[in-house]
């Protein structure tokens, strides 16, 4: 790849484009009248409570924390899905799953359909989505795509480039960002106002390090959650799930004990993608590993552990390895954040980090997603809007009011059959009415290997309702007082009011949003 800086003259060049352009392209409120760029980070599983803006407990991410520091963290933003493809498909039409077609993984993205790419180029953007994309279907909408094939490898990975397969040499976090900067630097256009999707795979299942990364955290124990050892009274679906750290994560394919002599052994298919992943490596690579991870395995055959010291271990090996990936996705955000401010970029450059959707970092005893609880249906969301405001925001947003927040910030009309709903008022410090009252969230995937069930729910500031559907069961939680979801309160006397109230609006957002198939008395 050619060097990356090239400051004076890159400048003078998007100083004369920005000149040459902005008519077209001028913020609404913008002093300077350049073209609003747009990042667009999102990682795939990554918890707000591995992110130090949020929650320091863990990890320190300093540079996803440089976004944080002169941009808006929104506390309250939901997605409408908690799962990777449907979640990316309701961020790109700003619609939900069922109008948008993507309601599971099985599913094939519509690329014919209006997405907000498509609505950005007409607006004269160059636009561009590098890393995962996970949608089945080619991209569309885009000048430039270059993506991991399904979930991607964190070695060696392959990508498809514009139809054509290329595997790549390194780790897949620093190759996806090593070929943004590229695209920033020698493939765009750089006449055009560009938005760049940076999707990177991490921290996604099974939380492969980079080998510079694979002693880090070695030394650090985590407590173990206060609702580990949850016994889902109560919470009949909750309790017939299949994302158990103690019982279903897997000790070759998830916790990297694919011993050299194979006498440590697991459910046979994920041990057999558990010992592919290792062969994918080179020598070099497979020499790092080793020498951390036989180091691993040969203490963990020594130790015998059984029932809650085995459950314990496996909770620290899970924290290590994803805070490892966690800590490679910040450093590759911080060169990101490093080319923008040396070619002066920042200025005109609206960014945003996410993920597409929450995780369970041992809460429950879970890790995975699925649900409509806390962990799963909250993610991060950090957006830097130059000239915008900066701290906390409270504001309930969700994950279909991106397409409609890049558009308006992008100058453009957004269609009125989009369900999201722009918050950019928030982000200038304005008053924000969205077009709602309260989150809707409708999960479709089952049985899949987690045996999460169908579910559909509402959620306002302080209660949240959830349904069941195919059983006939109903979960109420008041998020005032049972912040961790352990008390289901549906049919117990005094709370009829709030639930006739939230059933109400629970009809209403599914009218709004053409799911009517789906009430339930």
């Amino acid at each position: 790849m050619e060097k990356l800086i090239n400051g004076t003259k890159r400048l003078i060049g998007l100083s004369m484009a920005g000149l040459a352009v902005m008519p077209a392209f001028a913020a609404e409120d913008g002093d300077d009248k350049k073209p609003m760029n747009i990042l667009f980070i999102m990682c795939d599983d990554h918890s707000y409570q591995t992110i130090s803006a949020y929650d320091s407990t863990f990890i320190k991410t300093p540079n996803i924390d440089r976004i944080a520091a002169d941009g808006l963290r929104f506390t309250n933003s939901f997605v409408a899905n908690s799962i990777s493809g449907p979640s990316r498909a309701c961020m790109l039409t700003g619609k939900h799953s069922f109008t948008n077609g993507f309601t599971d993984n099985s599913s094939s993205f519509d690329g014919s359909q209006q997405t907000f790419p498509k609505l950005l180029q007409k607006q004269g953007y160059e636009t561009a989505v590098i890393g995962k994309w996970h949608l089945t279907s080619e991209p569309t909408g885009f000048n430039h795509w270059d993506i991991l094939i399904g979930q991607g490898d964190y070695y060696n990975p392959t990508f498809i480039c514009n139809g054509e397969k290329v595997q790549r040499k390194g780790y897949a976090t620093n190759v996806t960002t090593d070929l943004a900067l590229d695209w920033l630097e020698n493939g765009r256009d750089a006449e055009k106002p560009f938005c760049l999707l940076l999707h990177h795979k991490a921290p996604h299942r099974t939380w492969m390090p980079d080998t510079c990364d694979l002693d880090l955290f070695s030394d650090s124990n985590f407590p173990l959650p206060a609702t580990f050892y949850d016994n889902y009274d109560g919470r009949l679906a909750a309790a017939g799930q299949k994302m158990s750290i103690s019982k279903d994560m897997d000790l070759v394919y998830d916790l990297k004990l694919a011993d050299k002599d194979s006498t440590i052994h697991s459910r046979p298919d994920l041990e057999a993608w558990g010992r592919r992943m290792y062969n994918n490596m080179d020598a070099e690579q497979k020499r790092a590993w080793d020498a951390h991870y036989d180091v691993v395995i040969e203490k963990f055959k020594k130790a015998g552990l059984t029932g809650k010291e085995l459950d314990a271990w496996k909770y620290q090996q899970y924290m290590r390895d994803y805070l490892r990936v966690i800590t490679s996705v910040d450093r590759n955000v911080g060169r990101v954040l490093d080319y923008l401010e040396a070619e002066g970029l920042m200025d005109n450059t609206l960014i945003v980090y996410t993920s597409d959707q929450g995780f369970y970092m041992g809460e429950h005893g879970w890790f995975d997603k699925r649900w409509m609880y806390e962990e799963s249906f909250r993610t991060p969301l950090i957006v830097r809007l130059p000239g915008g405001v900066s701290g906390e925001s409270m504001a309930m947003v969700q994950n279909i009011d991106y397409a409609p927040t890049f558009l308006e910030a992008a100058g453009a009309k957004v269609p009125s059959d989009i369900h999201g709903c722009s918050f950019l008022p928030v982000l200038k410090g304005k008053k924000w009415k969205p077009n709602r009252d309260g989150v809707y969230y409708h999960y479709y995937e089952y049985p899949d290997e987690h045996a999460v069930k169908r579910h559909l729910g509402v959620r306002t500031e302080t209660h949240k309702l959830i349904h069941f559907y195919e059983d006939g069961v109903w979960e109420l939680y008041d998020l005032r007082n049972d912040k961790h979801e352990l008390n289901n309160i549906y049919g117990e006397p005094g709370t009829e009011k709030v639930t006739a109230k939230l059933k109400k609006k629970l009809k209403k957002l599914q009218k709004q949003y053409g799911e009517q198939q789906f009430i339930a008395e």
